[in-house]
């Protein structure tokens, strides 16, 4: 432990005044191949390993140090896109020390690398019109602290035109911020790409803090605590301050993991204010059956209501089988929907590519 916490202090010269040794070591290193080299100083370490999201849960893959105190492990090829990884140095597990690409959640954080795809992929930067994202800051009542949302705001937003525009709700994950569908997910980018290609329409994107109670590991009461601060706060807040088109029939919620189950509980608890429900990877709502049974005895005013209910999960998730039973409760009751299983793990590299798949089918009148 005391290892890694001297190459950590050593980073943090500057801090006390000291001139910072530059350290000419480079990791991550990318390769043409999408294969990506990652390297560590740690001389005195005697066991070194890294971890990305790529990787099955609670496991490491062990890297090798040289003759001069480097640790290093090629991988890959990986997806296209932005991965999440950190290093475990003699038990101690942290980011990439010389990296300045920083993950950040609501309890530690890790490195991103970056993949870039060839062709570029939906959710690279383009050079095409792009939106912006903007964070609003307010007091909470319901939460009782000050808290961000995030909204995104297609190109021509702010060209002083009257169109009102649908408004898609978009929730992150467990122990994830409000930043995360951007710094990661690229949704921005891949609103940007979709619309200028006319494969979306163009929208608002309203992306908040999920964590509605204080993140110490357990969440008691954090998703009904969220259900009231994002219908009580949030969407009022957005509705006055936007140029949001009103009424359910432009109004969808869509989450990953955490996100994915609250998107389920708000969106089919309030079908009045939703007309399109996706999860992703999700984390289902437990008791589904007896929570929505209105929903799913009167499927016919379901199906009527609902425009769009789309659940997609990787295969190798551990989410995956708990997915497909609810996809399978839902055709038992005849409640129409779209259950897209793929290849993949519980990450961003599956959840990018479920939003590119997602965003062309919101809002559209021949959803159905």
């Amino acid at each position: 432990m005391k290892t890694f916490i001297n190459i950590l202090l050593l980073t943090s010269a500057a801090a006390f005044g000291q001139a910072p040794r530059m350290d000419t070591l480079v990791s991550p290193e990318v390769q043409p191949d999408r294969r990506v080299t990652f390297r560590v100083r740690a001389p005195k370490a005697s066991e070194v390993s890294l971890f990305g999201d790529w990787m099955m849960p609670e496991t490491r893959q062990a890297m090798t140090r040289d003759e001069h105190g480097v640790w290093s492990v090629t991988v890959g090829p990986l997806e296209p896109g932005l991965a999440i990884y950190t290093f475990t140095v003699d038990g101690v597990t942290a980011p990439d020390p010389i990296n300045p690409r920083i993950k950040l959640r609501a309890r530690t954080s890790a490195s991103l690398v970056d993949v870039p795809g060839h062709p570029p992929e939906l959710w690279e930067a383009r050079d095409v019109p792009h939106g912006k994202v903007e964070a609003n800051w307010a007091k909470s009542k319901v939460t009782g602290d000050t808290r961000a949302y995030y909204v995104y705001t297609p190109p021509g937003f702010d060209s002083g035109r009257s169109v009102r525009y649908p408004v898609l709700y978009l929730l992150h994950g467990n122990n994830d911020t409000a930043a995360g569908w951007t710094d990661v997910g690229k949704a921005n980018f891949i609103l940007d790409n979709l619309i200028a290609e006319k494969k979306a329409l163009p929208m608002i994107v309203v992306m908040p803090w999920g964590h509605a109670v204080p993140y110490t590991g357990s969440q008691s009461n954090n998703t009904a605590t969220f259900e009231r601060y994002l219908l009580e706060e949030v969407m009022s807040a957005v509705e006055k301050k936007y140029r949001v088109a009103r009424g359910r029939e432009n109004r969808a919620i869509a989450g990953l993991s955490m996100g994915g189950g609250h998107a389920l509980q708000i969106g089919l608890g309030h079908p009045d204010l939703f007309s399109g429900v996706a999860a992703f990877s999700s984390a289902v709502p437990g008791n589904f059956e007896n929570r929505f049974k209105p929903l799913l005895d009167d499927p016919e005013e379901t199906n009527k209501k609902l425009k769009l209910l789309w659940i997609g999960c990787g295969r190798q998730d551990t989410a995956f089988e708990r997915n497909q039973k609810l996809s399978e409760l839902l055709t038992a009751h005849k409640v129409r929907h779209t259950f897209h299983a793929t290849e993949g793990l519980h990450n961003f590299a599956v959840w990018r590519r479920y939003l590119v798949e997602l965003a062309p089918l919101l809002f559209r009148k021949d959803t159905n």
